[in-house]
C-alpha cells in the first residue's frame, strides 16, 4: 500500500510566477481579491465584496508571497496599512498595462457571520484583464485624459 501525501495548491506558485514575470517585463502586477472576514484590507476600498491591489515592489513594503498568505504594507490615501490576504482569496493576478494574467476560482463562502462591507468612497485602484476598445468609456470616470481602450476586468464564469 502506498500512502500519498496531499498535493498542495498550485495557486501560490502561479501567483509568484506571474508576479515575477510582471517584474521581469517592467509591468505592474495587480491582484483581485474576494473579501470576507479572513482578509485584512482597508474596507473603505472594497467594492462588491472585492478589492484590486497593486502588489508591485514600488507599491508595497515587506511583500511576502507565501503559500498560505500574501502579506505587505501599502499606503492608502497616504496612510500606511498592513495587508494580509489568504492566497485562497486571490481570484486573479494580472499586469495592469496589458491585462495578461490568470484568474482563479473564488473560495467557498465562509461559514462565519458575514462582514458588513462599507461602500467604496474612491474609484477602484485598478482595472484590467481585457482591453475593450469598442465599448463606451465609463461615465463615472471623470478624467478627460482617460486613454481609450483602458484595460477592464471582465469576469467569465
Amino acid at each position: 500500500m502506498s500512502s500519498e501525501a496531499p498535493v498542495s495548491s498550485t495557486r501560490p506558485y502561479l501567483i509568484r510566477a506571474l508576479h515575477e514575470w510582471c517584474a521581469d517585463n517592467g509591468l505592474s502586477p495587480y491582484i483581485a481579491v474576494q473579501v470576507d472576514a479572513s482578509v485584512q484590507v482597508p474596507m473603505e476600498f472594497v467594492k462588491n465584496g472585492e478589492i484590486v491591489l497593486d502588489v508591485s515592489m514600488d507599491a508595497t513594503s515587506g511583500l511576502r508571497l507565501g503559500n498560505e498568505y500574501i502579506e505587505f504594507k501599502a499606503r492608502f490615501a497616504g496612510v500606511a496599512r498592513e495587508i494580509i490576504i489568504p492566497v485562497s482569496h486571490v481570484i486573479a493576478i494580472y499586469a495592469r498595462e496589458n491585462g495578461q494574467g490568470m484568474a482563479f476560482p473564488a473560495p467557498p463562502p465562509a461559514p462565519a457571520t458575514p462582514v458588513a462591507l462599507q461602500p467604496a468612497t474612491t474609484p477602484p485602484l485598478a482595472v484590467a484583464v481585457e482591453s475593450n476598445t469598442d465599448e463606451p468609456s465609463d461615465p463615472s470616470d471623470p478624467g478627460p485624459d482617460r486613454p481609450a481602450g483602458r484595460p477592464q476586468l471582465k469576469r467569465v464564469k
